[in-house]
């Protein structure tokens, strides 16, 4: 994994205000694996995003990840703290291109959603049409008894089959936190979403940076670029001798 500058980081995080939330997550992974091909990142199942995603998070920022939560119980709030090694799932197959499932006389062949296939929906406001629709793009091939048939032609049973298939092979694409409020006991599971989080950050790092920038640049006439060019540390005992 390549580890970006201030100033590449910098212009994907410019790139990506114009961008929807999953073109700027396939923007900063197109950053740490300059050797992939965008087209081919974007292909990727969720949960290999995902996993990438939490890579190049704890490249840049720590292992630590904090977050806030409301008990939906009582409604106090909770703390989060937790690493990257915590949420980190290993998957249960190897990485294939289609997989198949063979169930009460339907033989199934699909792949994994991939952030295409969550682009493609995203303008969808009923859920349930929205997970059809996804479904429906991720069956490959169906058939019964022999004789060709359609995912809409799926029974319940087997449509929720192949999901729970999909589940078990890239388990990293849906991350459940395991919460307990501490005021009233009561345990509840919270969804956790790289994408969003790790772009939080970086949205605020870079308005960090750049008004490091504006304060630099002012007091010593330099170039942003030589600015983007010094360390952290150096960045900020500069900063601290013009009293910033």
């Amino acid at each position: 994994m390549h580890t970006p500058s201030a100033a590449e980081l910098l212009d994907v995080w410019e790139r990506g205000l114009a961008q929807p939330l999953i073109e700027r997550a396939i923007g900063l992974l197109a950053l740490a694996y300059p050797e992939t091909a965008r087209e081919s990142i974007s292909h990727w199942s969720i949960g290999q995003r995902d996993a990438g995603l939490l890579g190049l998070r704890e490249l840049l920022i720590g292992p630590q990840l904090t977050g806030l939560a409301v008990c939906p119980q009582c409604g106090d709030p909770l703390e989060l703290a937790f690493n990257v090694s915590d949420i980190l799932a290993q998957p249960a197959e190897g990485a294939e291109s289609s997989y198949a499932l063979d169930m009460a006389g339907y033989a199934v062949q699909f792949r994994l959603p991939d952030s295409t296939d969550v682009t493609a929906i995203a303008s969808e406001t009923d859920l349930q049409l929205a997970r059809q629709q996804l479904f429906c793009r991720c069956v490959l091939q169906v058939s019964r008894d022999g004789e060709p048939t359609t995912a809409n032609q799926l029974p319940d049973d087997v449509i929720a089959a192949v999901g729970q298939r999909m589940a078990s092979i890239d388990s990293q694409a849906d991350v459940q936190l395991a919460l307990t409020c501490p005021n009233c006991a009561h345990a509840w599971e919270a969804a956790f979403d790289i994408v969003s989080y790790l772009w939080s950050e970086i949205n605020a790092w870079a308005v960090r940076l750049l008004h490091e920038v504006h304060r630099l640049a002012s007091a010593y006439g330099w170039r942003e670029a030589d600015i983007l060019a010094l360390s952290p540390m150096r960045r900020q005992l500069y900063l601290e001798m013009i009293g910033a």
